[in-house]
């Protein structure tokens, strides 16, 4: 357990928070440019990387992809508080009848539940834990609380190879991949890389399944060993009120409560996603547009009505603040490696260390490391990606893989880094310290079959 404090004291007390990190990366590559990418050692070159900096920060398409990763998280967010959810938490909540069964179903249901979205299975997989939590109370079924803290956390550990994943999802968006290595490589080599690579060749592939069967079947096995070694502590708990329906003092119109406008509207999107997108869905080429749509569609007809709707939304806007301020940073970072040949210093130093078999190793691993210092997925795609498929294109590795490794690597250490687990905690009344020695062991038995799965499958 010393161990476990000493991580979380070097958390707090060494490690700032995200957007002051974003902002020290922005320095540290205007330092790099200058020094690796500056031949006449000019300088006035500081202000052309600045000029570079400023055309990152507004491109308009990565301005596109932020706003899209920030309605996949609200719109999860929202439909974890609507009522069929709430019905499906009551109802698996009283079958439990032991702490083996709690921490089983808890992470099963998490692990899916991210598999889908990611912000879905944040918000999920905090209010089952504080659920299970005051059955289990109420009840007198002992358990120890933290370790059912930590499999509600546990579906950050796949999120970004399942279906939201920023990684595999913009790269089945047309012409994303082409978009984002221009200014990297050569028009000839652009030019033969594919449009889109389809979430059939990322997500659903035959290699990320089978690697998903053995999370999904050892990450509660692993949960319900540790449960078995673990003693049961006493905990106080109270009832969390999961209502989110916001107390209005004026008075609304029937219209604004009316179920049949919401079923209409929530039925009209639904069935213009299927008319428009067909095609797209019966082939996995699954973009964000289509997700979201896909999502905004159920969310108004779960809740039933646009005032639930609505509430919901202010309860679950501000979790994506982060997101929206610190993207266009990272879209900045990305602007100076591309425009001062940064990036390709980095690939060739990816190449020179690297061959087919490593390269993805490589990336596993040096994703973990970034989302330490980088807990953004988008963000860290945004800044890594033409970084990895640059020396996957030289090394004749295929792009999926390496999308894939990187997806592996950056989900893998949230089990490490905190950040994610805010809302959780916030809600749970846990603190950081209690869930990391069952995530940690969560984080190693994942990470295994991650790496397996790579060389292996």
């Amino acid at each position: 357990m010393k161990v476990l404090n000493n991580i979380e004291k070097l958390f707090k007390s060494y490690i700032p928070n995200s957007f002051t990190i974003a902002v020290c990366l922005t320095l540290i590559t205007i330092l790099c440019a200058f020094i690796f990418t500056n031949s006449e050692g000019e300088i006035g070159y500081l202000l052309e990387i600045c000029s570079y900096w400023e055309n990152g920060l507004w491109n308009n398409s990565l301005l596109v992809f932020a706003y899209q990763m920030i309605l996949i998280l609200i719109l999860g967010h929202i439909l974890v508080l609507s009522s069929p959810v709430s019905y499906l938490i009551d109802k698996l909540t009283v079958r439990i009848k032991s702490s083996s069964q709690a921490v089983v179903i808890l992470s099963t249901v998490t692990l899916f539940a991210a598999f889908f979205n990611w912000g879905f299975g944040l918000i999920l997989g905090a209010i089952f834990t504080r659920t299970i939590g005051e059955h289990c109370k109420k009840n007198n079924i002992k358990i120890y609380y933290p370790l059912l803290g930590a499999a509600g956390y546990v579906g950050l550990m796949v999120w970004h190879g399942g279906i939201s994943g920023s990684a595999p999802i913009k790269a089945s968006e047309k012409n994303h991949i082409k978009e984002l290595m221009t200014g990297v490589t050569d028009n000839n080599i652009i030019n033969s890389l594919p449009s889109t690579i389809g979430l059939n060749e990322t997500v659903f592939s035959n290699s990320n399944l089978v690697t998903y069967g053995f999370i999904f079947v050892f990450i509660p096995l692993v949960f319900w060993v540790m449960n078995k070694l673990v003693k049961p502590k006493d905990y106080e708990l109270e009832i969390y009120d999961r209502d989110i329906i916001i107390k209005h003092t004026e008075v609304h119109l029937k219209i604004d409560k009316s179920k049949t406008v919401a079923y209409i509207f929530g039925g009209v999107i639904l069935i213009t996603l299927f008319f428009v997108h067909s095609d797209k869905i019966l082939s996995l080429e699954i973009s964000p547009n289509i997700l979201n749509l896909f999502m905004l569609g159920c969310a108004i007809i779960m809740h039933q009505n646009f005032i639930s709707f609505l509430s919901a939304l202010k309860n679950a806007i501000s979790g994506a603040a982060g997101i929206l301020i610190q993207f266009p940073l990272y879209f900045g970072i990305m602007g100076i490696m591309k425009q001062s040949g940064l990036v390709l210093l980095m690939s060739e130093f990816f190449i020179s260390i690297s061959n087919q078999t490593t390269l993805p190793i490589y990336t596993l691993i040096s994703a973990g490391i970034v989302n330490i210092l980088v807990p953004s997925g988008g963000g860290q795609w945004a800044v890594q990606g033409p970084i990895i498929i640059d020396a996957a294109i030289n090394l004749g590795v295929p792009i999926q893989k390496v999308i894939m490794a990187l997806a592996y690597g950056d989900q893998l250490t949230n089990m490490l880094q905190p950040f994610w687990a805010l809302p959780l905690l916030a809600i749970t009344g846990l603190k950081a310290k209690d869930i990391l020695p069952f995530s940690l062991i969560a984080m190693v038995v994942g990470g295994l079959i991650f790496i397996t799965s790579i060389l292996v499958i």
